[in-house]
């Protein structure tokens, strides 16, 4: 779910939070939080949890985590233009990686596509979308101890306390079922866990054992991982066959256009052109998504658009979920480009500015090709320093420039 700050941020965030609290206070709310953790265990053992499982759940968890909290407060300095959402997401090295993935797991896939009904190249999509098929989960600055996390949370963050204390009920379960032990219970600052980042209830809801070992393993097993996601999907409403959505063409003159949902026919008779060609449903159902704008990409996404948006409420993780996916099986990209004030550098010249503005001691964050507000800020120091406007972009221009400033 996800602003992703380096080791280092962390670091200082953490030093930060200790700082700014005195020894004494510091010492009073330890107390406080072992306290709150006494009342919770009452709640816990009268939802049916044993006290031999809370207490070794807890043990150990004498103090709220401070990144916890330092990642729950986090403000980005810029809210992510559209193009870059998207370029962080769906680029060449992910594609390689998911198509790699895809000929690995295959007799997996095949298993879960025949049992739920799902496209294999969506459940790929959400793996890399959710821990980057999984290299996310080997990272110690992101995956942290999600008991401790949620009851930092429950404890310390009023907007999320009710959704914390669920969340933390839920892990208590799974520990209880026996599916994962007390050790590999991690997750994300906010508690989702495993390949495919489930919250707990959406795992005890959702989670499968598909390889067989009596365990709904999402942690350590890939099949278990997707299945899980496959199955979450075809609860809410996943429909076997249908596409996510189509790019389409606009009609000229600006021509206002109705909202909700129309069949593909009579979205044709407005109109909309298909941008790729082929043979569209045209009694089923679709809804235009417009999210660059009438100048950027225009599609029409059908029920199964709004089925990957039970997993993520957010219409440009589905749309970036339909089209990596799509990439992945090889249909072809966009014919309309998001909007982009520069011109546009691929992933591999991306990872060459990081590393050049790292080489000039202006960027400490990964080479990964990936642009946040780490490189944006480093992007602009460098400007900064050749008098050209801050504006942070990963654009030709830079690059070339970088490779001048030898």
């Amino acid at each position: 779910m996800k602003n992703i700050i380096t080791k280092i941020h962390l670091a200082i965030a953490a030093l930060i939070f200790a700082a700014s609290m005195p020894f004494a206070a510091a010492a009073a709310a330890q107390t406080d939080f072992g306290q709150w953790v006494a009342g919770f265990r009452q709640t816990a053992l009268a939802a049916g949890i044993s006290a031999k499982v809370f207490d070794r759940a807890f043990q150990g968890v004498d103090a709220p985590d401070p990144q916890v909290l330092q990642k729950a407060a986090f403000q980005p300095e810029f809210v992510d233009p559209t193009w870059n959402y998207f370029d962080n997401r769906i680029n060449a090295s992910i594609i390689r990686l998911g198509r790699k993935n895809a000929a690995k797991w295959a007799g997996w896939l095949t298993k879960i596509e025949k049992r739920f009904g799902v496209d294999r190249n969506i459940l790929l999509a959400i793996w890399s979308m959710e821990t980057g098929y999984g290299e996310i989960m080997k990272r110690d600055d992101v995956m942290r101890d999600a008991i401790r996390s949620l009851a930092t949370l429950a404890y310390a963050d009023p907007k999320r306390a009710r959704y914390a204390r669920t969340q933390l009920l839920a892990a208590l379960k799974i520990l209880q079922s026996g599916d994962i032990d007390r050790a590999h219970l991690r997750g994300s600052w906010a508690g989702a866990l495993g390949h495919t980042q489930f919250i707990p209830s959406s795992y005890l809801a959702y989670a499968v054992d598909i390889d067989g070992d009596g365990k709904r393993d999402i942690w350590d097993s890939v099949p278990d991982a997707l299945a899980s996601a496959a199955n979450l999907l075809a609860k809410n409403g996943w429909q076997p066959g249908l596409r996510w959505g189509y790019e389409v063409i606009l009609p000229p003159g600006g021509k206002k256009l109705p909202a909700g949902r129309l069949s593909f026919r009579q979205w044709r008779n407005l109109g909309l052109k298909s941008a790729t060609g082929g043979r569209r449903p045209p009694d089923a159902e679709a809804e235009l998504k417009l999210l660059d704008g009438r100048n950027g990409p225009a599609f029409l996404v059908t029920r199964n658009f709004f089925a990957l948006k039970r997993y993520n409420n957010s219409d440009r993780y589905a749309l970036a979920v339909g089209l990596l996916a799509d990439a992945i099986g090889g249909r072809p990209g966009l014919k309309q480009d998001w909007q982009r004030p520069f011109t546009p550098t691929n992933s591999d010249e991306k990872a060459e500015i990081q590393q050049r503005l790292k080489d000039l001691g202006l960027y400490d964050g990964a080479i990964d090709g990936k642009i946040g507000s780490g490189t944006r800020t480093a992007i602009a120091a460098f400007q900064k320093q050749h008098a050209l406007e801050p504006t942070g972009y990963p654009s030709k221009d830079i690059l070339q420039l970088l490779r001048q400033n030898r």
